[in-house]
């Protein structure tokens, strides 16, 4: 057995796609030859499932080979195998969960395709949101330039609305303000997500064409889309909170 640890363990490590046990060619998963599960290597999730780097993928596709993966990984089935083989399922099984959770959502699959073409949308991130929590500073959020004077007036009636209620204070006609900028800023969301999907089809097809330059403006006009939604849905949030909505 500690031989077949130390060969998996090199093999994940080199990236060769060959089985620990029989030494012929693998898939992320198992053995194509012996049926053998296999180490888990570092690839990515559209790698995992066999998908290339592209936003547009058929998800009836993925949702099949989910499921077919989760029921030849389901921790029972080894219950008789050496104790290494049963760790390897928890972890692929582990992984294969994180993988679907991500590609199977759109917006997921667009934030993490962008990371890994090194780029994260920190001031939106969750590690980011986790750190001001910690640290009790306040999240920092880049106002996209054309959101500035209408952000500047909600912040001011936000503020207005929470003195307001401070003082025991009610001013219909502040709150019936706020209620048009909430819906203003969720058409403008929307607007946003259609026009991703824009993006979505130019990535997939400069993907292809193996332009990097086309590749990279492609890849910043999601971001900067991306960085606005987010923005927009947390200034949705802050007038629902407000509102008690």
């Amino acid at each position: 057995m500690a031989t077949e640890s130390k060969t998996a363990s090199s093999l994940a490590e080199t990236g060769e796609r060959t089985c620990w046990s029989c030494g012929a060619p693998r898939r992320a998963q198992f053995c194509n030859t012996c049926g053998k599960v296999q180490p888990p290597q570092s690839v990515d999730y559209f790698t995992f499932f066999g998908l290339p780097r592209k936003l547009n993928i058929d998800l009836t596709r993925l949702q099949r080979e989910f499921y077919d993966l989760s029921r030849k990984l389901h921790p029972d089935l080894y219950g008789q195998t050496s104790k290494q083989e049963q760790e390897w399922s928890l972890e692929q099984s582990s992984l294969l969960n994180d993988a679907y959770r991500t590609l199977k959502d759109a917006i997921k699959r667009t934030e993490y395709l962008l990371r890994l073409e090194g780029v994260e949308l920190e001031e939106q991130s969750k590690s980011a949101t986790e750190t001001a929590r910690v640290s009790g500073e306040i999240k920092k959020q880049v106002v996209p330039p054309d959101l500035l004077e209408e952000v500047f007036e909600l912040n001011m009636q936000l503020e207005e609305l929470r003195m307001n209620r401070k003082m025991g204070e009610d001013d219909p006609a502040l709150t019936g303000e706020l209620e048009v900028h909430k819906t203003e800023f969720e058409k403008k969301y929307e607007s946003l997500t259609q026009e991703l999907k824009q993006y979505w089809d130019q990535w997939d097809r400069v993907v292809d064409l193996d332009e990097d330059e086309n590749r990279r403006q492609v890849r910043d006009k999601m971001v900067d889309v991306l960085n606005r939604r987010n923005y927009i849905r947390n200034l949705v949030r802050d007038v629902n909170e407000a509102l008690g909505s």
